[in-house]
């Protein structure tokens, strides 16, 4: 996904749900802070988002700009309406957020989490492919593994452990 994708998906959540502010928990959520991201961190052709005012409106995102829409079909990438709970993210979050909001968003304000609270919740979700994602991340100079390491600091015991031993299978098998 490209910059002018995320604001143009952010401007049409906008219109369909009647919302102004959005929150991008997903890969994508990297273009705030890095608006042109390299290869393979520019793979996902959908923003996970959703409107922490409104909850409900995440369903109505799905249904109108979500995968299988008409407008995916017209235009190749999509919103994906999701909640809260979605993804585990330290504590202290929402201070780092990057804002995107600009005439290209249409009034719509994108509220991206930080590449380093990306990567905790990347790792919290273990799948092999958000592993692999930290991995290029860190790989690209994006993030380092010692400042996630740090911010585990913020999770609960639980969350803190898992993501370490995942920050830890990353490094390893990573080039560096």
């Amino acid at each position: 996904m490209r910059r002018d994708q995320m604001e143009h998906i952010l401007r049409a959540a906008a219109a369909v749900t009647n919302e102004r502010d959005f929150v991008v928990i997903g890969s994508q959520a990297l273009l705030a802070s890095l608006p042109e991201l390299p290869p393979p961190l520019n793979q996902s052709m959908e923003l996970d988002l959703y409107p922490p005012d409104n909850q409900a409106a995440a369903d109505l995102i799905d249904g109108t700009i979500g995968e299988l829409s008409p407008f995916d079909e017209t235009f190749g990438y999509y919103g994906h309406g999701v909640a809260p709970e979605t993804a585990i993210l330290p504590s202290g979050w929402r201070t780092r957020t990057v804002i995107v909001e600009n005439d290209n968003t249409g009034g719509a304000r994108g509220i991206c989490i930080g590449p380093l609270d990306l990567a905790i919740a990347k790792l919290a979700a273990g799948r092999e492919k958000d592993i692999s994602f930290v991995r290029a991340m860190i790989e690209l100079g994006v993030i380092t593994a010692d400042s996630v390491l740090q911010l585990t600091e913020e999770l609960d015991a639980h969350h803190r452990s898992r993501v370490r031993e995942r920050l830890q299978l990353a490094i390893k098998n990573g080039t560096y």
